[in-house]
This record gives structure tokens, sequence and C-alpha cells, in this order.
């Protein structure tokens, strides 16, 4: 199990708790990877108490953060059981639904079984709003089937997890790319409750780099976009100076000025410099790639520390 920690404090002993009753209830052998994200809080020293109790649990320590998507690649890592689950820290996606997760996953014969919400509590208008036209309009700019209304609780098996090892592009979408591996994939519809304690780490600004991530990794319909735009403008350009020209040499009936002139000016050079934006961002992403920089840095490592991981190869 992969579970990325970021200033989770105040929910921790209470996660524990829950995912150890959870995961004994299905008498199969277990591991919880937890995955600090650069905690500026007391996290990192509950879960240090934590594993250095119960070697069914380890930590991973990042050296900074380096934001959810790449917290829970770095757990995807080390994971190495047959079915894998990715879920959050804050207890919004209730633990006690992971055994029925498993058995969906298993009697089915899938790969993925994500979780979809019906309903999100806990959360204000406009995100759950914005939320949902994110899905939605992303749904029809890409190519790639992207379950509306999800997260990254969801139960992966390896061969899923041993894909994703195989996709390092830095900004990361996870759900997208598991939509984008394909294989058997099902929903599970749950009710996403409040946050139990504590406050989100998705502030409006890592959303709004969440959303660019995902528009950018998956589809290329802003430079299309951008493309178009500027034939549009060409031909309204070539309009306006045709009719310049008829106005100046035919009727005669023109008034010289700044302010038409200056209208076009302005308008074009908008135009170029969104276009010149949209590329910017999709090669901004090339170069972070092209750089080869390690995904993240691992500044510590709980199974390395006490000389051993689990004695078994877990099952989940």
């Amino acid at each position: 199990m992969v579970i990325p920690v970021y200033n989770e404090e105040a929910v921790l002993p209470l996660l524990v708790d829950r995912m150890r009753a959870v995961l004994d209830g299905t008498g199969e052998t277990w591991e919880v990877i937890f995955i600090n994200d650069g905690s500026r809080d007391r996290t990192l020293h509950g879960l240090r108490a934590v594993t250095s109790t119960d070697r069914r649990f380890r930590h991973l320590s990042l050296s900074r953060n380096f934001g959810h998507q790449i917290a829970v690649s770095a757990g995807l890592d080390v994971a190495f059981g047959a079915t894998v689950v990715i879920i959050d820290a804050d207890l919004q996606d209730p633990p006690e639904l992971i055994p029925a997760m498993i058995e969906q996953l298993r009697t089915g014969g899938l790969d993925v079984v994500y979780a979809q919400r019906r309903q999100r509590s806990g959360e204000s208008v406009a995100k759950r709003l914005t939320a949902k036209w994110f899905y939605r309009v992303l749904g029809a700019l890409t190519s790639v089937d992207i379950p509306v209304d999800t997260g990254d609780f969801r139960v992966v098996t390896q061969r899923v997890v041993d894909v994703l090892r195989r996709m390092p592009e830095r900004h990361k979408f996870l759900r997208g790319q598991v939509a984008w591996i394909g294989f058997r994939q099902a929903a599970f519809m749950y009710d996403r409750q409040s946050r139990v304690a504590g406050e989100t780490g998705y502030t409006w600004k890592k959303m709004f780099r969440l959303a660019t991530d995902a528009l950018t990794a998956f589809s290329n319909v802003p430079l299309k976009m951008a493309s178009v735009l500027g034939f549009f403008v060409s031909g309204v350009a070539l309009l306006l100076m045709l009719y310049t020209l008829y106005a100046r040499f035919v009727t005669r009936d023109y008034q010289p000025g700044w302010a038409s002139i200056m209208m076009t000016v302005l308008f074009l050079g908008g135009v170029q410099l969104i276009t010149v934006g949209i590329i910017g961002e999709y090669l901004a992403r090339l170069n972070d790639n092209v750089r080869g920089r390690p995904l993240y840095i691992l500044a510590e490592d709980s199974a390395t520390q006490r000389g051993a991981g689990p004695s078994a190869p877990p099952t989940t």
C-alpha cells in the first residue's frame, strides 16, 4: 500500500490504527509504505515512531517537497506486492473500502479498480464545480478515456505498477497514466468523506499545476488551437487589409487615426503572446525531461535503517 504524506501530523495516529485494523482483517501479508513529501510539521517524527515498532510499516522521506504525484511514484518504485493500493493520508477516502475493492479486482479478473466519487463531503462549492468541469473538459480534449470524478485512490496489479515505472516523465498525472495503460479497469462507487483533521495540502496553485500537467501530458489540442487561432487572426487581418485598400483607393472614405491601428496591433500582439505561451509550456516540459535529473531524492528509508524489509513479499 502506498500513502503519500504531507503535514499530516494530526491525522497520522488515526490513519495507522484504521489501516492496521483493515489490513489485519484481510488475513494476508501486507506492507504499508508512507512517503513523507517534505513535511514541515512533526509528521516524520510520527512515522519514525510507527515504523520502528511495526515492521509492516515502512516510510520513505524525500529531501524536500516534490509534489503529490512524485511522492506516489516514489512509493510505487518500492512497492512489489501482487496487489498495490494507492490512497491519500487524509482519510477522506475510507480505508475500510479497500477489502471490497481488492475483492472486485480479483473476482473480476481486473488490473485496476478505481474509486469513483458519488459525493464529495466537506468541500467548497467552487472546488466541487472546478473538479467536475476539469474532468469533463479534459475528457473532451484528450483521446484517452480518463474516468471522471476520480482521484488516485485505486487498487492495481503489479503489472500496472511495472508499466508506471517505465513512464519517467517528470510532470506526472498518474490517474491519466493508468487510464492510458489500458488493461481491464472498473469503477468502485463511493461517497468521499470530510477531512478528519489538519488542512489540505492541495492549494489552488497546486490544483492549477496538476490540471496543466494533465492537459499537456495527454492532449495536443492547445497547440492545435494556437494554430487555428493563428489562421483565424490572419484571415481577419487579410479582410481588414482589403477593406483598408478599398476605402483608400475606391471610396476614399476613411479617416486617418491611431485608434484602429493600436487596436489591431494590440489584438495581434495578444494572440501572438498567447500562442508563444502555449508552445512554451510544452517546451518547458520537454526541457525538464531532457535534463535527466532524478525524479526525486530520497533522504531516509526506514527499511534501510533497520537492515531489512518485510519477512515475505506482501500480497497487498
